[in-house]
C-alpha cells in the first residue's frame, strides 16, 4: 500500500510567513488531478496551504486551487509571486552558502553511522541534516508500507530515519518502541529506510513495534537533507516540526512536554 505525505520544503529561516487559520474541514480538495478526502486545512501562508487528509499530511500551493478557494483563502497572486521570489533567492542564497562552506549533503549510502549521544546531554545537540525546527515539515514519501498503513489525522507524528546496516539505529528500536507505547493515543511513530523491502524483512532482531516503511529513491532522506542515521523529525498536528535529531535525545518527559504544549 503506497501513501505519500506531501509537505513544503523551507531551507531557510523566515523564508515564508506561516499564519496558522482556525481548522477548516472539507470532503475533499482537488489539486490539479489529484484529490484528497476527509481534509482539515491546519494554517495558510501566502503561497501556500498546509491540511491533513484520509493519507496523511499534505501542501498545495494557492494558485493551483479553484478559484472558489482561493478567494476562500485569500489568494493575491502578485503577493504570492512576491514570496516565491522571496523564497527562489533565499534558496539561492543557502545553496551558495552551503557549497561554499562545503556542506552540500552526500548520499545517504556513503555515509559512516552516527554516534550514539553522549550520556547526560539531552538538551542541545548538533544534527546531520537541514534543521525545520519550528518550521513546516519536508515532504516525506513512504514508497511501500511493511507494515499496516498509519492513520495520522490529529496526530503527533514521530520519523525516524534508520537502516538495518546501522548499529546505532538498531539500538534506537527499543527507545521508539516505549515512546511509541507510552504515548499510543496522541502519537504515530513510523521508520523510514531506503533499503529494499527484503533487506528490512530480513532483520528480526530488535523486534519493531511501530510502521515501517522503505523508501528505497531516498526521496524523505533527500528533502531533509539527511546525513547521517538515526535522525528523527517529531510533526505536530498542524505539520510543523517540534523536535530534529537523535532519537535518543528525545526522552519520554521532553516528548510529554511537547505533545502538551502542542495539541491542539
Amino acid at each position: 500500500m503506497n501513501a505519500i505525505v506531501r509537505l513544503v520544503l523551507l531551507t531557510t529561516v523566515g523564508a515564508v510567513g506561516m499564519v496558522r487559520a482556525a481548522d477548516q474541514t472539507l470532503p475533499t480538495l482537488r489539486v490539479g488531478s489529484e484529490i484528497y478526502s476527509n481534509v482539515t486545512i491546519t494554517s495558510v501562508t501566502a503561497t501556500d496551504i498546509y491540511f491533513s487528509h484520509t493519507g496523511g499530511l499534505g501542501n498545495a500551493k494557492l494558485r493551483n486551487l479553484e478559484p472558489a478557494l482561493q478567494k476562500q483563502f485569500h489568494f493575491n497572486p502578485s503577493k504570492a509571486a512576491e514570496k516565491e521570489k522571496q523564497q527562489s533567492e533565499a534558496n539561492f542564497l543557502y545553496r551558495t552558502a552551503a557549497h561554499e562552506a562545503k556542506t552540500v549533503p552526500r548520499p545517504l549510502e556513503t555515509l559512516n553511522e552516527a554516534q550514539d549521544p553522549p550520556p547526560g546531554e539531552q538538551q542541545s545537540h548538533r544534527i546531520a541534516a537541514s534543521s525545520f525546527l519550528n518550521h513546516p515539515a519536508p515532504r516525506i514519501t513512504v514508497q511501500q508500507w511493511l507494515s499496516d498503513a498509519p492513520q495520522i489525522n490529529g496526530k503527533f507524528v514521530l520519523i525516524d530515519f534508520w537502516a538495518t546496516w546501522c548499529a546505532p539505529c538498531r539500538r534506537s528500536i527499543p527507545h521508539l518502541n516505549a515512546l511509541s507505547h507510552k504515548f499510543s493515543d496522541k502519537l504515530i511513530v513510523m521508520g523510514i529506510s531506503n533499503e529494499t523491502e527484503d533487506a528490512v524483512r530480513k532483520m528480526t532482531s530488535p523486534t519493531i513495534e511501530y510502521f515501517v516503511g522503505v523508501d528505497p529513491e531516498s526521496l524523505s532522506a533527500g528533502a531533509v537533507g539527511v546525513q547521517a542515521i538515526p535522525h528523527a523529525l517529531l510533526v505536530d498536528p498542524h505539520g510543523i516540526v517540534r523536535f530534529e535529531g537523535h532519537p535518543a535525545y528525545l526522552d519520554e518527559e521532553k516528548l510529554g512536554n511537547l505533545i502538551a504544549k502542542y495539541s491542539p
